[in-house]
């Protein structure tokens, strides 16, 4: 249950990025709490995955908190830019 750590470039606002997060999660049966600075979520993708996010301009730090051991953070981290156009 490793930790992951990374920054998501996104383009257009703020509202945008985080109402495609909440679709993408919720979409899955996650559950996504928070606003524009800050927030949590939850999903349960072949086991549970956690974290956090925190928003700064057009930039989303997301920290996986809870991870099955198999899914790489690299993994994890290439679904989310696939999802929100970011670099």
């Amino acid at each position: 249950m490793s930790k992951c750590n990374f920054t998501i470039t996104f383009p257009g606002t703020t509202d945008d990025v985080l109402a495609k997060t909440r679709t993408a999660i919720e979409e899955q049966g996650g559950e996504f709490m928070g606003d524009v600075n800050s927030g949590t979520f939850n999903v349960q993708v072949m086991g549970l995955i956690s974290g956090t996010y925190q928003i700064s301009g057009q930039m989303m730090n997301i920290e996986i908190d809870s991870k099955p051991m198999f899914i790489p953070c690299s993994q994890i981290e290439s679904f989310m830019k696939s999802k929100f156009g970011g670099g």
